[in-house]
């Protein structure tokens, strides 16, 4: 028998939270949902659930103070982000909150579904052996403990950048195209104006090359990323 995935809707909408949760129900999901921040946040700490649907405005709570808390304990369970707003500044915000993707209103409910289904299957195809270290120049990765350091200073990475990190440096030096990066890390979610790589991309510069001397993470224009000090 396969599993029923566990899905939570917090939206304070609640005709709209009613009409996801039929939806999702015929579509074989068990749903579970709340109408505010703060009952989002007791549910969440007292239940376990295999996606989260986040609406941004919510009372008490919004949409961004949820998620942070929430990764704050919880950095693998994926969120998909409702919002009415689409502006790059709002995404931003989000990812840095920990939200995995986002979906703007109106919506059709066959979007919803296809973006839950593929942030469940999203777990990037990365083989890790027991104890394994990575080395690249100053930059070292235990993928073991999912801890990253460059010239000894410990770099903190939300799940997301780390499995990111790690599909770089797997490939040896190799170029990896954002069709690779969508496939392995969003789970081919990504549309292809979606700008989602580049932002996280961003972040990742941010903490492994910005504080640091030399860049590691390079940009093949037109084609990808990869890791190391040679130019392609």
């Amino acid at each position: 028998m396969s599993k029923i995935n566990h899905i939570l809707i917090v939206e304070d909408d609640k005709i709209l939270s009613q009409n996801l949760s039929e939806y999702l129900i015929k579509e074989g999901f068990d749903v579970s949902a709340c109408f505010d921040g703060m009952q989002a946040q007791r549910t969440m700490q007292a239940n376990s659930f295999e996606c989260i649907v986040l609406d941004i405005s919510l009372p008490y709570l919004d949409g961004f103070q949820l998620s942070k808390k929430f990764r704050e304990y919880n950095s693998e369970t994926p969120i998909l982000m409702l919002t009415a707003f689409s502006e790059l500044e709002d995404k931003i915000k989000g990812f840095e909150c920990g939200v995995d993707d986002y979906l703007t209103k109106p919506f059709y409910m066959e979007e919803v579904l296809a973006r839950i289904k593929a942030l469940l299957k999203r777990r990037p195809s990365i083989h890790i052996q027991e104890d394994e270290i990575l080395q690249i120049e100053d930059l070292r990765i235990n993928c073991t403990q999912m801890q990253v350091s460059r010239n000894r200073k410990e770099i903190s990475l939300t799940a997301r950048e780390f499995n990111l990190l790690m599909k770089l440096a797997q490939s040896n030096g190799k170029i990896v195209t954002k069709r690779e990066l969508n496939r392995d890390i969003w789970g081919g979610s990504l549309d292809e104006n979606n700008n989602t790589i580049e932002v996280y991309i961003n972040f990742l510069r941010k903490k492994i090359d910005k504080p640091f001397e030399t860049p590691l993470i390079k940009t093949k224009i037109g084609f990808g990323y990869y890791l190391g000090k040679n130019e392609h």
